[in-house]
Protein backbone atom coordinates (compact mmCIF):
# COMPACT_ATOMS: atom_id res chain seq x y z
CA UNK A 1 0.00 0.00 0.00
CA UNK A 2 2.90 2.10 0.77
CA UNK A 3 6.27 2.68 -1.59
CA UNK A 4 8.84 3.00 0.18
CA UNK A 5 10.06 5.06 -2.72
CA UNK A 6 13.01 6.55 -4.21
CA UNK A 7 16.32 7.44 -3.38
CA UNK A 8 16.62 11.61 -3.32
CA UNK A 9 19.51 13.45 -3.30
CA UNK A 10 19.27 15.30 0.56
CA UNK A 11 21.66 18.56 0.68
CA UNK A 12 22.12 19.01 4.68
CA UNK A 13 21.80 22.61 5.59
CA UNK A 14 22.63 24.61 8.66
CA UNK A 15 20.33 24.35 11.39
CA UNK A 16 20.67 27.72 12.57
CA UNK A 17 19.48 29.14 9.68
CA UNK A 18 16.16 27.06 9.32
CA UNK A 19 14.84 28.62 12.44
CA UNK A 20 16.15 32.33 11.59
CA UNK A 21 14.07 31.89 8.45
CA UNK A 22 10.90 30.35 9.26
CA UNK A 23 10.76 33.04 12.62
CA UNK A 24 10.85 35.62 9.97
CA UNK A 25 8.14 33.65 7.86
CA UNK A 26 5.92 33.57 10.77
CA UNK A 27 6.44 37.21 11.56
CA UNK A 28 5.63 38.06 7.44
CA UNK A 29 2.62 35.01 7.34
CA UNK A 30 4.73 33.62 4.84
CA UNK A 31 5.42 29.52 6.94
CA UNK A 32 2.91 28.31 4.43
CA UNK A 33 5.39 29.10 1.29
CA UNK A 34 8.65 27.37 3.13
CA UNK A 35 9.61 24.37 1.31
CA UNK A 36 10.23 21.71 3.21
CA UNK A 37 13.13 20.22 1.34
CA UNK A 38 15.23 23.23 2.57
CA UNK A 39 14.63 22.40 5.99
CA UNK A 40 16.31 19.49 7.98
CA UNK A 41 16.88 18.06 11.35
CA UNK A 42 20.19 17.96 12.86
CA UNK A 43 21.45 14.69 11.59
CA UNK A 44 24.31 14.71 13.47
CA UNK A 45 22.86 14.55 16.28
CA UNK A 46 20.35 11.95 15.13
CA UNK A 47 23.58 9.89 14.80
CA UNK A 48 24.91 10.29 18.25
CA UNK A 49 20.97 8.95 19.70
CA UNK A 50 21.47 6.24 17.34
CA UNK A 51 24.71 5.26 18.69
CA UNK A 52 23.56 5.71 22.45
CA UNK A 53 20.65 3.47 21.38
CA UNK A 54 22.52 0.80 19.84
CA UNK A 55 25.11 0.74 22.66
CA UNK A 56 22.75 0.02 25.43
CA UNK A 57 19.86 -1.44 24.17
CA UNK A 58 19.09 -4.93 25.59
CA UNK A 59 15.60 -6.12 24.41
CA UNK A 60 14.84 -5.67 20.43
CA UNK A 61 16.63 -5.06 17.64
CA UNK A 62 17.70 -1.63 15.04
CA UNK A 63 16.04 -1.89 12.10
CA UNK A 64 17.28 0.54 9.04
CA UNK A 65 14.08 2.00 6.96
CA UNK A 66 14.06 4.12 4.24
CA UNK A 67 12.29 7.35 4.29
CA UNK A 68 12.00 8.16 0.46
CA UNK A 69 15.67 7.90 0.08
CA UNK A 70 16.49 8.82 3.99
CA UNK A 71 17.80 6.46 5.80
CA UNK A 72 16.83 6.32 9.86
CA UNK A 73 16.81 3.38 12.38
CA UNK A 74 14.01 1.93 15.01
CA UNK A 75 13.82 -0.49 17.33
CA UNK A 76 12.03 -3.58 16.40
CA UNK A 77 10.59 -6.13 19.29
CA UNK A 78 8.69 -8.99 18.43
CA UNK A 79 5.62 -10.52 20.85
CA UNK A 80 7.05 -11.87 23.39
CA UNK A 81 3.96 -14.49 23.94
CA UNK A 82 2.81 -17.58 21.63
CA UNK A 83 0.81 -15.06 19.88
CA UNK A 84 0.72 -11.45 18.06
CA UNK A 85 -2.07 -9.52 19.46
CA UNK A 86 -0.98 -6.72 16.33
CA UNK A 87 1.43 -4.01 16.05
CA UNK A 88 2.11 -0.89 18.07
CA UNK A 89 4.13 2.54 16.28
CA UNK A 90 5.85 4.13 18.60
CA UNK A 91 7.12 8.08 18.38
CA UNK A 92 9.01 9.60 21.07
CA UNK A 93 9.14 12.80 22.23
CA UNK A 94 11.36 16.22 20.98
CA UNK A 95 15.03 15.84 21.00
CA UNK A 96 14.95 12.28 22.46
CA UNK A 97 15.51 8.33 21.01
CA UNK A 98 13.97 5.51 19.87
CA UNK A 99 14.27 3.38 23.50
CA UNK A 100 14.27 6.31 26.00
CA UNK A 101 14.39 5.16 29.30
CA UNK A 102 11.76 7.27 31.27
CA UNK A 103 8.61 6.25 28.81
CA UNK A 104 9.05 5.14 25.69
CA UNK A 105 11.86 2.28 26.08
CA UNK A 106 10.13 0.39 29.00
CA UNK A 107 6.08 0.96 26.95
CA UNK A 108 7.60 -0.74 23.71
CA UNK A 109 9.44 -3.63 25.90
CA UNK A 110 6.19 -4.54 28.34
CA UNK A 111 3.89 -4.20 25.14
CA UNK A 112 5.98 -6.81 23.47
CA UNK A 113 6.14 -9.39 26.80
CA UNK A 114 1.57 -8.80 26.68
CA UNK A 115 1.71 -9.75 22.96
CA UNK A 116 2.32 -6.81 20.71
CA UNK A 117 4.78 -6.46 18.13
CA UNK A 118 6.14 -3.25 18.68
CA UNK A 119 8.51 -0.54 16.13
CA UNK A 120 10.13 2.26 17.87
CA UNK A 121 11.02 5.20 15.13
CA UNK A 122 13.83 7.13 15.57
CA UNK A 123 11.79 10.60 14.78
CA UNK A 124 13.85 13.90 13.65
CA UNK A 125 15.54 16.13 16.11
CA UNK A 126 17.19 19.04 16.01
CA UNK A 127 19.91 20.88 18.38
CA UNK A 128 19.40 20.55 22.45
CA UNK A 129 17.29 23.29 23.22
CA UNK A 130 15.09 24.02 20.33
CA UNK A 131 11.42 25.09 20.95
CA UNK A 132 8.31 24.22 19.52
CA UNK A 133 8.11 26.90 16.88
CA UNK A 134 12.07 25.83 16.11
CA UNK A 135 10.56 21.95 15.46
CA UNK A 136 7.54 23.35 13.07
CA UNK A 137 9.45 23.11 10.13
CA UNK A 138 10.83 19.58 10.90
CA UNK A 139 7.31 17.82 10.98
CA UNK A 140 6.78 17.14 7.36
CA UNK A 141 10.08 14.98 7.74
CA UNK A 142 8.21 12.96 10.23
CA UNK A 143 5.35 11.52 7.78
CA UNK A 144 7.75 9.26 5.36
CA UNK A 145 9.35 7.88 8.71
CA UNK A 146 5.89 6.55 9.57
CA UNK A 147 4.28 5.63 5.69
CA UNK A 148 7.60 3.41 5.23
CA UNK A 149 7.19 2.10 9.15
CA UNK A 150 3.62 1.36 7.85
CA UNK A 151 4.66 -0.35 4.35
CA UNK A 152 7.41 -2.51 6.32
CA UNK A 153 4.91 -4.00 9.11
CA UNK A 154 2.55 -4.51 5.48
CA UNK A 155 5.27 -6.42 4.21
CA UNK A 156 5.21 -8.90 7.22
CA UNK A 157 1.22 -8.51 7.54
CA UNK A 158 0.97 -7.62 10.74
CA UNK A 159 -2.60 -6.28 11.89
CA UNK A 160 -4.24 -4.32 13.53
CA UNK A 161 -1.56 -1.75 13.65
CA UNK A 162 -1.59 1.03 16.86
CA UNK A 163 0.30 4.32 16.54
CA UNK A 164 1.34 5.76 19.64
CA UNK A 165 2.91 9.56 19.98
CA UNK A 166 4.28 11.11 22.99
CA UNK A 167 4.69 14.33 23.20
CA UNK A 168 6.56 16.59 19.71
CA UNK A 169 5.77 12.74 18.42
CA UNK A 170 2.40 13.69 18.69
CA UNK A 171 2.79 17.03 16.99
CA UNK A 172 4.51 14.86 13.74
CA UNK A 173 1.96 11.98 14.58
CA UNK A 174 -0.99 14.76 13.97
CA UNK A 175 0.44 16.18 10.89
CA UNK A 176 0.81 12.92 9.39
CA UNK A 177 -3.37 12.30 10.54
CA UNK A 178 -4.36 15.52 8.83
CA UNK A 179 -3.20 13.87 5.30
CA UNK A 180 -3.73 10.61 5.90
CA UNK A 181 -6.71 10.52 8.53
CA UNK A 182 -6.88 7.07 10.26
CA UNK A 183 -6.22 5.25 6.57
CA UNK A 184 -3.93 2.44 7.21
CA UNK A 185 -4.18 2.32 11.34
CA UNK A 186 -6.76 0.79 13.75
CA UNK A 187 -6.21 2.67 16.42
CA UNK A 188 -4.37 5.79 17.93
CA UNK A 189 -2.60 7.31 21.38
CA UNK A 190 -1.83 10.29 21.83
CA UNK A 191 0.26 11.54 25.66
CA UNK A 192 0.61 14.87 26.60
CA UNK A 193 -0.60 16.36 23.16
CA UNK A 194 -1.02 19.96 22.75
CA UNK A 195 2.92 20.68 24.22
CA UNK A 196 4.36 23.32 22.99
CA UNK A 197 6.94 26.51 24.44
CA UNK A 198 6.13 29.86 26.36
CA UNK A 199 4.30 32.68 23.93
CA UNK A 200 4.48 29.68 21.06
CA UNK A 201 0.72 28.41 21.03
CA UNK A 202 -0.33 25.79 18.25
CA UNK A 203 -0.15 26.18 14.77
CA UNK A 204 -2.11 23.71 13.48
CA UNK A 205 -5.22 22.59 15.23
CA UNK A 206 -6.24 18.80 16.65
CA UNK A 207 -7.10 16.24 13.40
CA UNK A 208 -9.36 14.26 16.14
CA UNK A 209 -13.17 15.00 14.68
CA UNK A 210 -12.23 13.36 10.97
CA UNK A 211 -10.81 10.37 13.08
CA UNK A 212 -13.07 6.89 13.04
CA UNK A 213 -10.93 4.73 14.89
CA UNK A 214 -10.66 4.44 18.50
CA UNK A 215 -8.70 7.43 19.97
CA UNK A 216 -6.76 7.05 23.45
CA UNK A 217 -5.70 10.75 24.56
CA UNK A 218 -3.52 10.46 27.77
CA UNK A 219 -1.89 13.19 29.74
CA UNK A 220 -0.43 13.87 33.20
CA UNK A 221 -1.97 15.12 36.57
CA UNK A 222 0.86 17.16 36.60
CA UNK A 223 1.45 17.74 32.83
CA UNK A 224 2.63 20.80 30.99
CA UNK A 225 -0.30 24.02 31.30
CA UNK A 226 -1.35 23.82 27.81
CA UNK A 227 -1.87 20.02 27.42
CA UNK A 228 -4.15 20.57 30.38
CA UNK A 229 -5.85 24.02 29.13
CA UNK A 230 -6.59 21.74 25.76
CA UNK A 231 -7.88 18.85 27.02
CA UNK A 232 -11.65 20.24 26.87
CA UNK A 233 -11.01 20.70 23.09
CA UNK A 234 -9.41 17.90 22.61
CA UNK A 235 -12.29 15.28 24.54
CA UNK A 236 -14.84 17.39 22.00
CA UNK A 237 -13.35 17.00 18.72
CA UNK A 238 -12.59 13.09 19.98
CA UNK A 239 -16.31 12.87 20.66
CA UNK A 240 -16.86 14.27 17.43
CA UNK A 241 -15.18 11.41 15.87
CA UNK A 242 -17.42 9.24 17.10
CA UNK A 243 -15.92 5.80 18.74
CA UNK A 244 -17.61 4.38 21.52
CA UNK A 245 -14.18 3.20 22.62
CA UNK A 246 -12.39 6.56 22.89
CA UNK A 247 -11.50 7.76 26.05
CA UNK A 248 -9.71 10.87 27.44
CA UNK A 249 -7.51 9.55 30.92
CA UNK A 250 -5.97 12.11 33.17
CA UNK A 251 -3.22 9.82 34.84
CA UNK A 252 -2.99 10.95 38.54
CA UNK A 253 0.72 11.94 40.13
CA UNK A 254 1.98 11.88 36.74
CA UNK A 255 4.00 14.44 35.02
CA UNK A 256 4.25 15.09 31.08
CA UNK A 257 6.91 12.47 31.04
CA UNK A 258 5.35 9.97 33.41
CA UNK A 259 8.77 10.46 35.29
CA UNK A 260 9.49 7.56 37.83
CA UNK A 261 6.00 6.17 36.55
CA UNK A 262 6.49 4.52 33.62
CA UNK A 263 4.61 1.45 35.44
CA UNK A 264 1.41 4.16 35.66
CA UNK A 265 1.59 5.07 31.56
CA UNK A 266 2.08 1.27 30.53
CA UNK A 267 -0.83 0.47 32.81
CA UNK A 268 -3.18 3.04 31.48
CA UNK A 269 -2.05 2.04 28.07
CA UNK A 270 -2.31 -1.89 28.44
CA UNK A 271 -5.86 -1.41 29.87
CA UNK A 272 -7.33 0.98 27.39
CA UNK A 273 -5.67 -1.49 24.60
CA UNK A 274 -7.18 -4.61 26.35
CA UNK A 275 -11.14 -2.80 26.15
CA UNK A 276 -10.42 -2.44 22.34
CA UNK A 277 -12.31 -5.26 19.87
CA UNK A 278 -9.03 -5.02 17.75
Amino acid sequence: MYSLGVRLLRVRTSVIQPRIIYRLAIALGLAGALSASTLAGDFEREKRLTDEVEANLFSGELVTLDAQGAEFVAVEMASQTNGIRGVVILLHGRGFHADWPENIGPLRVELSQVGWHTLSLQMPVLEKGAKYFDYLPLFPEALPRIDAALAYLESQEIRPVVLLAHSCGAHMAMRWLEEHADKSIDAFIGIGMGATDYQQPMQRPFPFASLRVPVLDLYGEYDYPAVQRMAPERLQLITQGGNPASRQVMAIRADHYFTGDSDLLIEEITTWLDSLDL
